[in-house]
């Protein structure tokens, strides 16, 4: 931040006369709420730090570590002695006090916006460190942040920091909250899109490795007869043989190479009917593998498109839940999991996946269907009568997002699930229903 908003921010923070309440929100990030109902956020992150005003803030978790502990006793419910720039830098440093029984105990909490080396420090009346949200030794600064050791003063800036007035210091504040929550927003859609890249690439390659139908045949055919080749040689073939050398019919000689030696011929025989009887399994079975694959890929493919066209941070979070620690837990490669205002809603990936949700699912669960075509499955899973309409409509988009990249308006079906009868694989009848319109536009 420019030392001139700091300024400017410092005279603004003079008017608060008590700390209501201060914890951090992230890794980063302080939260400090003050009289008369202002809240702040300052962003501490290295060479990124900021001030911001917010209407809501999630929270991450909840914080516990030692710099917590005394920053909550220190400074929750505080009155504010003062508020000033250190040295005319950019170290904003609130001077506080509990009252107690027996005296007034006063601290000192700075924020320190000094871009390679920002920081959160916690003081005593004696400027000795109580705690840091970053600990410095000497060996990273000449200036030590540890606790127990006195903090020595940042000598001033060696410039004359230029002016930048600020008409009306609460727009600015809401603005940074705007180009934070961009910023984020930014860095969450790459680091997301990145990872389903990976993913996207791996399925690629599988589908480029696929074999195709004729080529397994001819393989299945060549094997069947070297297997009856084998078969009509068995007196010239010794065992524990690397290679082999076989008349055709015809009169041709073939050279075989083995890939394991075997102690007779039948067994060789064996062998080689065994891989024609594979060749031929995968040949008949390719296409199923091709369009589970082409589906995975495809499933990916929105996936990408959903986080890039995403506007907020929370949308984000919905689409990748923080995993399960219990590892007992199994989960279904087929059905996509996400969590809307507590509900667990469920997606088929694939045909396997849609059809894995039809069968898993319970009576009262609701089930979304885009309307009169092919579309993912989408399982809401509920035991009340009815959800709330941000619900349906999340899980609905949810449902169009899905399927396909277009922008347009859809019509998306929604029914418990007992009203839905499977006919064959993942095709159902329905008859009772309510209809919602989506727009991706």
């Amino acid at each position: 931040m420019k030392l001139s908003h700091l300024k400017q921010i410092t005279h603004y923070l003079q008017q608060f006369k008590k700390i209501s309440a201060i914890y951090r929100v992230s890794d980063t990030l302080i939260k400090l709420a003050f009289d008369r109902d202002a809240t702040f956020y300052f962003e501490m992150q290295r060479s990124h730090s900021t001030i911001f005003k917010a209407p809501f803030y999630e929270r991450s978790k909840v914080y516990n570590a030692p710099f917590d502990v005394v920053l909550a006793k220190r400074f929750n419910r505080a009155e504010i002695l003062s508020v000033e720039l250190v040295n005319q830098d950019k170290i904003i440093r609130f001077e506080t006090a509990l009252a107690s029984a027996y005296k007034q105990e006063v601290s000192y909490i700075q924020f320190e916006f000094t871009g390679k080396y920002t920081n959160v420090i916690l003081l005593d009346s004696d400027e000795i460190v109580l705690e840091a949200l970053r600990h410095v030794d000497l060996y990273a600064s000449f200036r030590e942040v540890r606790v127990g050791q006195k903090l020595l003063q940042a000598p001033p800036p060696p410039y004359q920091a230029k002016e930048y007035p600020l008409e009306d210091i609460e727009s600015f504040l809401l603005r940074n909250y705007e180009e934070e929550q961009n910023k984020r927003l930014s860095s969450l859609k790459k680091q997301k899109r990145g990872i389903l890249e990976k993913k996207l690439q791996k399925l690629q390659k599988l589908y480029n490795q696929l074999e195709d139908e004729e080529t397994l045949a001819q393989e299945a055919q060549k094997f069947q007869h070297w297997g009856n080749l084998v078969l009509s040689n068995l007196h010239h073939i010794k065992p524990y043989s690397s290679s082999l050398s076989l008349s055709d019919y015809s009169g041709e000689i073939i050279e075989i190479e083995l890939l394991k030696s075997y102690p007779s011929a039948s067994l060789i025989a064996d062998s080689f009917f065994t891989r024609s009887k594979k060749a031929k399994q995968k040949a008949k079975h390719l296409h199923i593998q091709r369009a589970s694959l082409e589906e995975k890929i495809e499933h990916i493919i929105c996936f990408i498109n959903i986080v890039q066209e995403a506007q907020e941070i929370s949308k984000i979070n919905m689409l990748f839940p923080k995993q399960q620690q219990n590892k007992k837990l199994k989960t279904n490669e087929s059905i996509e999991v996400f969590w809307i205002e507590g509900y667990k809603v469920q997606l088929g990936k694939s045909e396997k996946g849609n059809i894995d949700l039809l069968r898993s699912s319970k009576a009262k669960d609701i089930w979304f269907h885009l309307k009169d075509r092919p579309s993912t499955h989408v399982i809401v899973t509920t035991d009340k009568q009815s959800l709330p309409q941000s619900v349906v409509e999340s899980a609905a988009r949810l449902c169009v997002e899905f399927t396909t990249v277009a922008k347009d308006r859809f019509l998306v079906d929604y029914t418990p699930r007992r009203e839905v009868n499977i006919q064959e694989g993942a095709n159902v009848l329905y008859n009772k229903y309510h209809t919602i319109e989506i727009d991706t536009r």
